[in-house]
């Protein structure tokens, strides 16, 4: 795909996942009442379910894979500001439904690229290394070592918001913003076809994914 270079992580050829969710519907939580996990937990979590979508790849297949994954893609990513962030100006000009929309069609996608590309296992290890207070959130850093021995380092950025610690951009190498790769590549996209036309393709795109 274009926005994420994409790479298996058998070859980890070009840039990581971004990963990414959709808008995500919570009802009203006291967060003192209901502590939930810090920065490295909520990575180390979705790691986790990571690693065995990719053991159990071949039995659950590319729609298994995406139902599996999607509820820890939609909780881990935070996803409304993602997806206002990779679309632009244009965001605060839209309605409250089509925000609504694009974030789901954000979400969807983002969610079938994972269940297409995390689509076997060879002894890769996913290792979360520790974190980093910065400015708005916290930098937590990992490392993909391919089943070759060779390292890959991700660092996310997570950001503790009214649902909790969530995911808000994703850096390769430790410096090339997914996000700033994903709102150059979605460009042509809405200036020729405007938010519904990216909204179009979002959703198309996860559909052949998972096709």
């Amino acid at each position: 795909m274009a926005w994420c270079r994409r790479f298996r992580l058998h070859k980890l050829a070009g840039l990581s996942l971004m990963l990414a969710g959709a808008l995500i519907f919570v009802s009203p939580i006291s967060r003192a009442a209901t502590p939930g996990p810090g920065p490295s937990q909520v990575v180390q979590h979705l790691y986790a379910e990571l690693l065995d979508t990719m053991q159990h790849a071949a039995a659950l297949g590319a729609k298994g894979r995406y139902q599996k994954l999607e509820p820890t893609i939609l909780r881990t990513y935070d996803m409304p500001f993602m997806a206002k962030l990779t679309i632009g100006p244009s965001w605060a000009g839209l309605t409250p439904d089509k925000k609504q929309q694009a974030a789901k069609a954000y979400g969807r996608y983002v969610t079938a690229v994972y269940a297409s590309q995390f689509d076997g296992y060879s002894g890769e290890k996913l290792e979360v290394l520790g974190e980093q207070p910065i400015k708005h959130g916290t930098m937590v850093k990992t490392r993909i070592v391919k089943s070759d021995g060779e390292p890959v380092t991700l660092n996310y950025m997570v950001h503790d918001n009214e649902i909790g610690w969530q995911i808000r951009d994703v850096y390769e190498t430790g410096t090339i913003s997914q996000l700033a790769v994903q709102r150059s590549d979605f460009t042509q996209i809405l200036r020729t076809g405007g938010v519904d036309g990216l909204i179009a393709a979002l959703n198309k795109k996860a559909d052949d994914l998972q096709g």
